[in-house]
């Protein structure tokens, strides 16, 4: 088998992120939410931790949401009539991508809840 080059390896993933993103809603609004929250993140000049904490969250929720769609469409493939195994995998898949989503709001809301805050107080005294 021939080793592939790193310029291949880099492509084949880029067009894995494109492919999900021109056909999975969700992978879509999870990246209209990475762009709210990195524009909120500059409006409240928060602070370099919470930056990276905010780039691990927002990796940790769309890199879940790629392994879900390379989970169903292999599933699909191999299994494409109803099947409880098929189920489990799919069910499982997308529960890791529930509790990263979950887990990246709490982060959001520890980060932004100050700010928030303080922000409305200036704008409503």
């Amino acid at each position: 088998m021939k080793k592939r080059t790193w310029r291949a390896v880099f492509y084949s993933a880029t067009e894995g992120v494109i492919a999900t993103f021109r056909t999975e809603r969700n992978f879509r609004v999870h990246v209209l939410a990475t762009f709210a929250i990195i524009a909120a993140a500059w409006f409240f000049h928060v602070s370099v931790l919470d930056w990276l904490l905010l780039t691990l969250a927002i990796g940790m929720v769309l890199g879940a949401e790629l392994m879900n769609t390379a989970v169903e469409a292999a599933v699909d493939l191999v299994s494409p009539d109803w099947h409880p195994f098929a189920k489990k995998a799919k069910d499982a898949a997308a529960g890791a991508v529930l509790i990263a989503s979950l887990t990246a709001a709490v982060i959001g809301i520890i980060i932004f809840w100050q700010p928030v805050l303080q922000w409305l107080a200036t704008l409503f005294g």
